[in-house]
């Protein structure tokens, strides 16, 4: 499997140079695949949103290196090609949305790549079909809603042709509905274009989606396996101030309560096969039921 990202040994400091600051990272060892898809949770200060911006060479290690496909961030020679390699798209989409209408805004990239006319048009019209936003390519961003504009966003991004894109909580100022369509969009870039994603998120139903997660805490990463695995480990993800599916709740208190079902549920689908097993057809009806 060709690798897409590897750190050793990353550390980092903000300016102050306090080891203990909020944010810091370190001495994080990690290597990422191609075709992955990593979902990065923590509560706020682990370090997650650091972690991402050395992805791209936003943040170089104070100690350390990261690699992306071989190439040092450290080394400046690199930079345009690693930006053209790893895109990000962050929290605010409005911070990333610059022109009046949707495929303008879409096609901003490409042209500032100096990719020529005939190829923009092409970029732009997979780009927006990727995200389902075709419909919408001449209306005014400003008009559309949070999960709409998050799309857009994503689509800018895109038309750049990235190998990877890294997503810093994406989802955070979205309604659930929101969040939903941007999730979809995600999971088809990666099941569909084999697109590396790297999502950071603390929504735990969005971790849930991927096909592994890194667990940060203080700067380090604590855990970093499938989700069935990490979520399986309720109390320890509790100690970390993290919450766990409802799924996996729900067959954490029932497992406790004598029932026996697996540590590593966490889709109602997969609840819904054991429960079948366990009770088969039968309704089971509360006493004063009609």
């Amino acid at each position: 499997m060709e690798e897409m990202f590897r750190l050793e040994g990353v550390s980092f400091v903000y300016g102050s140079g306090q080891d203990n600051e909020i944010g810091a990272l370190r001495g994080i060892d990690l290597a990422i695949d191609k075709g992955e898809f990593v979902v990065i949770v923590g509560h706020n200060g682990s370090g997650k949103s650091t972690l991402a911006k050395h992805l791209n060479a936003l943040l170089v290690p104070t100690s350390g290196r990261v690699l992306v496909k071989d190439m040092d961030t450290r080394d400046p020679k690199n930079l345009w090609k690693i930006r053209q390699t790893v895109g990000m798209v962050f929290q605010n989409p409005d911070n990333q949305i610059v022109a009046t209408t949707v495929e303008e805004d879409v096609a901003f990239g490409p042209e500032n790549l100096g990719v020529p006319p005939a190829e923009i048009r092409e970029r732009v019209d997979w780009a927006l079909e990727v995200v389902d936003m075709v419909g919408y390519k001449r209306h005014a961003p400003h008009l559309l809603s949070g999960g709409q504009k998050q799309r857009v966003a994503i689509a800018g991004v895109l038309a750049m042709r990235p190998e990877c894109i890294v997503l810093d909580e994406p989802t955070a100022m979205l309604d659930p509905a929101g969040r939903d369509e941007v999730m979809r969009t995600i999971c088809r870039l990666n099941s569909e274009k084999g697109m590396t994603v790297i999502h950071i998120t603390h929504f735990m139903n969005e971790a849930v989606l991927g096909s592994r997660v890194i667990v940060m805490e203080g700067g380090r990463v604590v855990m970093d396996d499938v989700p069935g695995k990490i979520f399986s480990k309720v109390e320890m993800i509790r100690g970390l101030h993290l919450d766990v599916p409802q799924v996996t709740e729900l067959a954490y208190e029932l497992n406790k309560a004598g029932a026996r079902l697996p540590q590593d549920i966490f889709r109602v689908s997969d609840m819904a096969v054991y429960l079948d097993r366990i009770y088969g057809p039968r309704r089971i009806v509360a006493s004063g039921d009609v």
